[in-house]
């Protein structure tokens, strides 16, 4: 899963044995989104006015919550398999 972003999750420091990210990981949202390659958003949000959320899913099902801000940057806040796309039921 995400193979591309093991080096940089390796070169982020330790991870705990139950998470495969134990740290927030930054960088130029450039950059992040190169790594994502093959993933497309499947859903966004804002959570404020200098940050919008981001799912980032693969037809494989792997997924990571990406949070981009006004100044450039971008953080992967979580990482998972099994997504699943849901539309909302009718109002």
């Amino acid at each position: 899963m995400w193979q591309r972003l093991i080096p940089m999750i390796l070169l982020a420091g330790p991870a705990a044995a139950e998470s495969p990210i134990a740290e927030v990981l930054c960088a130029p949202r450039a950059e992040i989104v190169a790594r994502l390659s093959g993933a497309t958003i499947t859903g966004s949000g804002l959570r404020d006015a200098e940050a919008v959320l981001e799912v980032w899913a693969r037809p494989s099902g792997d997924w990571v919550l990406v949070q981009s801000y006004a100044n450039g940057t971008a953080c992967i806040l979580a990482m998972g398999e099994a997504w699943e796309a849901s539309t909302p039921p009718p109002a």
